[in-house]
């Protein structure tokens, strides 16, 4: 376990709040156009799965923000 924060700690957070933001600015202002009309459950299992969906890159993501390597 290292001691000291390396480069990639801060960068990595900054480029995660930048990338939920975009996507999220992106998903609010798309998907009420493709999906509002479709019933009310529908589209809260949809704006679920898009919730959760970001998820799937974030364990490598960290693994690279703490150790530097990409896989």
């Amino acid at each position: 376990m290292r001691k000291e924060p390396t480069w990639r700690i801060p960068v990595g957070l900054l480029g995660l709040l930048l990338g939920l933001t975009i996507y999220g600015l992106v998903i609010a202002r798309y998907a009420p156009d493709l999906i509002g009309d479709w019933p009310t459950l529908v589209q809260t299992v949809i704006y679920i799965v898009l919730g959760l969906i970001w998820l799937l890159p974030l364990r490598r993501f960290l693994i690279w923000m703490e150790t530097g390597r990409r896989d």
